[in-house]
């Protein structure tokens, strides 16, 4: 008995060190970019052995993986939560689809936008962007894609356009684009704004224009296909 428990605190404690370790390397990666972090650092922030990344990740490319993976997770779950909370039911097709997209729209501001936990994977993200590696791969593959390609199908079904044609794509893209903005250029927009800071009051404003924005473009949408 005394020796499955310590078992499982043993286990318990491989799991901490090995989740302080994403979570150094996810920020400083994000900060310093992959070639300019040594794991020494990686493991100074983590309070961990510099030896546990070896033994977790097979060194500083397998973590770099695992950052990507918890990334790809984070916002999987995320988008688990949102599928329980839409509430379509009953609509017409093309309202619940604009629903749909109405309420994507805002979660997302309100992670990107508001979530401290945006702030340490953006920076991650725009830097897998500029120069591309197996872990970006990852990325857009298990989180940018999909979700692209889930906004491309609600986009059809808002406005008869087809899903995957160039237009519809790009259409997608701007919108995303819109609430990414935000967050990239978050003190610009405060310093102009005049805002002491973008808490929730302001990013719901942001978001409710993002939202008539949208609204606005399918409704075009729609009377053109019509």
């Amino acid at each position: 008995m005394a020796s499955k428990q310590q078992s499982l605190e043993s286990l318990s404690s491989a799991e901490q060190t090995r989740g302080a370790l994403v979570h150094a390397a996810l920020i400083l990666f994000g900060r310093q970019g992959f070639e300019g972090t040594s794991t020494r650092e990686i493991a100074a922030a983590a309070k961990a052995n510099i030896g546990s990344i070896a033994y977790h990740f097979r060194g500083k490319e397998g973590l770099r993986i695992a950052v990507a993976d918890h990334i790809v997770a984070t916002v999987a779950a995320i988008a688990a939560r949102a599928q329980i909370e839409d509430r379509t039911d009953g609509l017409p097709s093309g309202q619940a689809a604009e629903q749909a997209i109405i309420a994507m729209v805002e979660r997302m501001f309100s992670f990107f936008v508001l979530q401290e936990e945006a702030a340490e994977i953006v920076p991650f993200v725009l830097r897998e962007m500029s120069a591309p590696s197996p872990a970006f791969d990852r990325i857009y593959n298990g989180m940018m894609e999909p979700l692209h390609r889930h906004c491309c199908q609600l986009w059809k079904a808002a406005t008869g356009e087809e899903a995957e044609s160039e237009e519809t794509r790009i259409n997608v893209f701007m919108m995303i684009g819109q609430i990414l903005y935000f967050r990239l250029a978050r003190e610009a927009v405060r310093r102009r704004l005049g805002w002491i800071e973008i808490g929730p009051q302001q990013g719901k404003k942001i978001a409710d224009i993002a939202v008539a924005n949208v609204s606005t473009l399918l409704a075009a949408k729609k009377d053109r296909n019509s």
